[in-house]
């Protein structure tokens, strides 16, 4: 059986080598379409990987609860009390939900920050240090707050990407002194540039981080206007959300149960979103990319129909020498699929080839107006890329070489034996 195959697949390619210039020719739709499902795969895949980052630029799992109004009734209290975030709050939630990772109060004041003669008025934010890791606030020189700065009520500041440029441009910043309100605080960090699509307040670009006590020296701090907390796994959100809401609400006197009382808004919230786009993308490129390799599926069709009737009498000799059906069914489909793979193999080197070429596509950049190319898509032929797009050709291959093996297989011997 297996010498009968291999005799096959060695007059298969004996066929084709008769007529190589129609065997270049057909197999240059083959390589066309799986460059196209190959490379327009590659772009689904980076353009979800730039919103993914994006999205995951504001943490990857954190929560960002909003104190807001009771709407339930418990041991006869009124419904419409104001809830409102205290420190006592903050060590309810840390001691009783075993499913949150890490709780932080942040306390916000639009204020004026200086240096020399430069002047910016925006965001400073009192955070706690495990807001870094939570909001991953990631920094380009210097380093983040630590609970150093929080136990010694250190006046240090961490600056935005922006905020830095705005009041240093190209110097460096760190160890210098800006003034927040009048009040000197050291730069000890500055962030990288961050492309973040969701935020709140203002983008942290934009913002600067103070240590959560030395905001008390800046602003009344009793009553922080959000909670951020992070779950211990991100498949624990939800659970993490009930616990916070249960340990606030014994504090307060209102229900457990009512969600109307604290608005949390987490991943939870964006998940659907990037599915939704990237996904339905992906989908969109990937059958726009098969619709392309099949038209060259259909033209190699034509060329076997075609190669049919120029073997009828050959198809008829084999017929009546004792080769079965099948034989020529797997003759005709062999030369097929090898058409298919042969072509195959060049459209995915010439992938390879083009993805290093094709420079990145701009996306985020320009709307964030960022020059570094993180916001841009970078087209990379990934292993699921290949895998796919072998996927697609194997189907259309065994689509476009069924029907003229089985007009072949058909054949009746006599007749074909008469052809002319």
């Amino acid at each position: 059986m297996l010498s009968m195959m291999k005799e096959i697949l060695r007059e298969s390619w004996t066929a084709l080598a008769r007529s190589r210039t129609r065997s270049l020719l057909t197999m240059l739709g083959i390589v066309w379409g799986i460059v196209a499902v190959t490379l327009l795969i590659a772009y689904g895949s980076g353009f979800r990987t730039v919103l993914v980052n994006a999205f995951n630029a504001f943490g990857k799992s954190t929560v960002i609860a909003w104190p807001a109004q009771t709407s339930e009734q418990p041991g006869g209290q009124r419904a419409g009390k104001k809830v409102k975030f205290e420190l006592a709050d903050l060590e309810a939630v840390r001691s009783e939900a075993n499913m949150v990772k890490h709780a932080c109060l942040e306390t916000v004041k639009w204020l004026p920050i200086a240096f020399g003669d430069r002047l910016v008025n925006t965001a400073t934010r009192g955070v706690c240090p495990e807001y870094g890791e939570m909001r991953n606030e990631n920094a380009v020189e210097g380093r983040w707050l630590n609970s150093s700065d929080e136990v010694e009520r250190r006046r240090v500041v961490f600056l935005g990407y922006r905020v830095k440029d705005q009041l240093f441009s190209g110097r460096n910043a760190i160890g210098e002194t800006v003034e927040i309100a009048g009040v000197r605080f050291t730069v000890v960090g500055v962030m990288d540039r961050k492309l973040q699509l969701s935020n709140y307040f203002t983008s942290d670009d934009r913002s600067v981080f103070i240590p959560f006590s030395a905001a008390g020296d800046l602003w009344n701090t009793r009553y922080a206007q959000v909670m951020v907390f992070t779950p211990v796994a991100p498949q624990f959100e939800k659970k993490a959300k009930a616990q916070a809401l249960a340990a606030i609400a014994e504090r307060q006197g209102f229900s457990a149960t009512d969600d109307k009382a604290i608005q949390m808004f987490g991943r939870e919230e964006f998940r659907p979103v990037i599915d939704g786009l990237t996904i339905g993308l992906q989908v969109l490129l990937m059958f726009i990319g098969a619709l392309t390799l099949g038209i060259g599926g259909v033209g190699v069709m034509n060329i076997m129909l075609v190669s049919v009737d120029e073997r009828i009498r050959e198809i008829g000799l084999r017929r009546a020498l004792g080769a079965r059906k099948w034989h020529i069914r797997f003759q005709f489909l062999a030369e097929t699929m090898l058409l298919m793979l042969l072509g195959g193999v060049i459209g995915i080197v010439l992938s390879y080839v083009l993805s290093m070429v094709i420079p990145t596509l701009p996306m985020l950049g320009p709307l964030f107006e960022d020059t570094s190319g993180k916001g841009d898509i970078h087209l990379r032929v990934s292993a699921m890329a290949v895998m796919g797009s072998a996927i697609v050709l194997l189907v259309v291959g065994v689509m476009s070489g069924m029907v003229p093996a089985l007009c072949a297989s058909k054949l009746d011997p006599v007749e074909a034996l008469r052809y002319e």
